[in-house]
């Protein structure tokens, strides 16, 4: 593979984008954008090489020493658990002119492939490679995939903000099962997520392989992973979210969300956005039709079909947290705002 020369000027603005990094080969890929590819694009991972796309495959080393020299660490962040309408709320805030949102590059997944020791330095630098804008008065809102939360310390610059969204376990459980696909991810996330949680020190021994329970797991897996960020996001300013209460207001929470990360809008705007065809299209596929109205529908389905499983598998998350106090505080968290 020929190793090609950094872009002239491409730290000038968010033209070019950091899409992919290999901490092991030394390596990063970066991808040609412009305003309309980030606002088309659901997802910045690999399913966006498309004949025409324009990248080069450069050296890590020398991006990162331009990366540190940068002066923008300012982007905002949206962290998740996944199946939570991130995506929705990602492209509403990024119909805002001050806005460019990012969502879901692949080389924040590819932190995790880096050394713990060299995390740090690599975080910093994506961290200030996404805060570029295309205009000075533009902020980034950065978008990651669900399990990056575990790094959102080393991604956030101290004073940064960032939305934490989630959901019940009653409404995340039922949403999955709602799916085909979503059902078919939790068998191939199972032991992954276990994992992840006996990193965080819980063994959740009793929960079988029901798709309830599974779906139970890997809300306790995404959930505490958050909680255990925000332990760590001390110095920086954020903010939780309940997905399902979002979509009881979404005025009014694109609103506050606007105001927490420092966006400049007025509610006429917010109105107009809310308003406009986002709400009623599937956030990860806009040719698909998809609205509030019918994920009630779907979550009711579902919860009507599996409610027993629903309720044996909560059962299970109620009683693992009697010895696990970070799972405690998830729960209660998710129970405050039911």
């Amino acid at each position: 593979m020929d190793i090609q020369p950094l872009p002239d000027r491409w730290t000038d603005d968010a033209g070019w984008l950091a899409q992919a990094i290999d901490p092991n080969s030394r390596l990063i890929r970066l991808v040609q954008m412009n305003e309309a590819a980030y606002r088309a694009a659901s997802f910045l991972d690999d399913r966006m090489m498309q004949p025409g796309i324009e990248s080069r495959i450069c050296a890590l080393n020398e991006a990162l020493s331009v990366a540190a020299k940068l002066p923008r660490d300012d982007a905002r962040w949206i962290f998740h658990i996944g199946h939570v309408g991130s995506t929705l709320i990602a492209r509403l805030l990024g119909e805002l002119d001050s806005v460019l949102s990012v969502r879901e590059p692949r080389s924040l997944r590819d932190l995790s492939a880096a050394g713990f020791e060299e995390r740090a330095e690599l975080g910093a630098a994506l961290g200030r490679l996404f805060a570029r804008t295309f205009a000075a008065e533009q902020f980034a809102l950065v978008k990651a995939t669900s399990f990056v939360s575990e790094m959102a310390q080393l991604l956030v610059a101290p004073g940064a903000s960032a939305l934490l969204l989630y959901a019940t376990p009653a409404n995340y459980i039922a949403s999955i099962l709602a799916g085909e696909n979503s059902v078919k991810e939790l068998a191939a996330l199972d032991s992954t997520r276990r994992e992840r949680l006996r990193s965080r020190s819980i063994e959740l021994t009793d929960f079988d392989c029901s798709n309830a329970h599974r779906a139970a797991l890997a809300w306790a897996c995404e959930m505490t992973s958050l909680e255990s960020s925000a332990e760590n996001l001390a110095d920086r300013r954020i903010f939780w979210a309940d997905f399902d209460r979002m979509l009881d207001d979404m005025p009014g929470w694109i609103g506050r969300c606007a105001a927490e990360f420092g966006f400049a809008v007025s509610p006429g705007r917010i109105e107009e956005i809310v308003a406009g065809p986002l709400m009623r299209r599937y956030s990860k596929a806009l040719e698909y039709d998809y609205s509030p109205s019918l994920r009630a529908e779907l979550l009711a389905d579902a919860t009507r079909r599996h409610g027993r499983d629903i309720d044996a598998a909560i059962a299970a998350l109620s009683s693992a947290a009697e010895s696990l106090p970070l799972l405690a505080r998830a729960l209660n968290r998710a129970e405050r705002e039911s």
